[in-house]
């Protein structure tokens, strides 16, 4: 039984050179937290950017995705699980949709979720539930046109911290890691969700997939438990898979592609450490070597990022403080860590590299190969903010485990 509440919308706002770009799914248009440079003002007041709005939520730590002029996002109750759409410019509801679920998380400081970013396509919202519950929505209404349930209909791998895998499109169809024989990843039609393709059989993890394209081979590349695979986005066939094993399966950071010299990051706690791996084409085949591999680099959750020609991200977190750490990307050479910045998300504009920690901390900064230099910090949340920020022009929208606000950088 689902609840739909739908508020009026209001004119729509004038942009002087159009709307800012939408922020369409996990980790924006290529899945990879990078942005092209625009307007941040590199200082700020000692009050900090102007909050343009706050507002509150219910548990859980979904990213937020952005079409103008609504944005979107999943929060939890006990025994319910909502996906919500408001206003950008004013953080005001528009319309929720709310479903009964049955979950207790086994580790009660992370929370019951749910996790996954939505996924916006064709005029539709595509959301992933704590329990497995994958949802299509009308954008604009809220209206309910297709559910599919992995754990419960599919028997798909049954995860003790909740479904956290951001779903992820190619053409018409929707792409889901499931787990289990024969369910590894799914696929579903976007306009009726019927099941498209179902193949490979490594249990689920916590990592969400990605898409890339090596010189003309189109991969989706999916860390599940125990192996980074890669499969034809088309029909689910396997191009490659490398092992990486996670003690409990949980391995949650999203995979990191680099084009432009065909490398792929990984990294997981529990005993995994980290490992690129660099890819190849021959023909129609695709030669994926192991460049260097570090039990030391542990990335426990959110995300890392590309740029240039190092990686950025928290090591640690389970059992040890987590540091800011910036590693060579072609040799894993550690460079510099930085332990006065734990957990912490991140996306790159240009070559500023928005920062979030985990106590909500925002911080605009210019990473290298020498250092972190910040150049303005200021706290706009309070408690755990793991989830990663979404940009839109010089819109940045956050959220912590309960609230959500948007902030002018520009």
């Amino acid at each position: 039984m689902t609840r739909r509440t739908l508020l009026a919308l209001p004119s729509l706002p004038a942009f002087a050179q159009g709307p800012p770009p939408n922020w369409t799914q996990w980790g924006g248009t290529h899945r990879n937290f990078t942005v092209p440079a625009v307007s941040i003002k590199q200082s700020w007041a000692p009050s900090g950017p102007r909050i343009l709005w706050k507002r509150p939520l219910g548990e859980g730590f979904s990213a937020i995705s952005v079409a103008h002029p609504l944005a979107y996002t999943l929060y939890g109750r006990p025994g319910q699980e909502t996906a919500i759409a408001v206003e950008t410019a004013t953080g005001s509801t528009k319309w929720e949709d709310t479903t009964p679920v049955s979950f207790t998380s086994a580790y009660a400081e992370m929370g019951s979720g749910p996790f996954a970013a939505p996924l916006l396509i064709s005029g539709r919202l595509i959301t992933a539930g704590a329990t497995g519950r994958l949802q299509c929505l009308d954008m604009l209404s809220g209206k309910l046109f297709w559910t599919q349930q992995l754990w419960s209909d599919h028997k798909a791998t049954r995860l003790d911290y909740g479904y956290a895998s951001s779903p992820i499109a190619f053409r018409d169809s929707v792409i889901v890691p499931a787990g289990g024989p024969g369910k590894a990843l799914m696929a579903f039609h976007v306009s009726d969700g019927r099941l498209l393709w179902s193949r490979n059989n490594l249990p689920n993890a916590y990592s969400s997939p990605i898409l890339i394209n090596l010189d003309g081979l189109e991969q989706l590349v999916m860390l599940m438990d125990g192996a980074l695979l890669a499969v034809k986005p088309h029909n689910g066939d396997p191009q490659w898979s490398v092992p990486f094993k996670a003690d409990f399966g949980i391995a949650v950071a999203t995979p990191v592609w680099s084009p432009q010299d065909r490398l792929l990051f990984i990294s997981a706690e529990y005993g995994a450490g980290a490992k690129v791996i660099q890819l190849t084409r021959d023909g129609l085949r695709t030669r994926a070597k192991e460049l260097w591999a570090s039990n030391r680099l542990r990335l426990h959750h959110g995300n890392a990022i590309r740029t240039g020609s190092a990686y950025y991200f928290t090591s640690g977190g389970k059992g040890s403080q987590a540091i800011l750490t910036a590693v060579e990307a072609a040799t894993g050479k550690i460079l510099w860590q930085e332990r006065s910045i734990e957990k912490a998300t991140f996306l790159a504009a240009g070559d500023t590299l928005v920062t979030l920690d985990q106590d909500g901390n925002l911080m605009l900064a210019q990473p290298s190969p020498q250092g972190f230099k910040i150049l303005a910090k200021a706290q706009i949340l309070n408690g755990l903010s793991w989830t990663p920020p979404t940009l839109s022009g010089t819109r940045l929208y956050l959220r912590n485990r309960r609230e959500m606000a948007a902030v002018e950088l520009g």
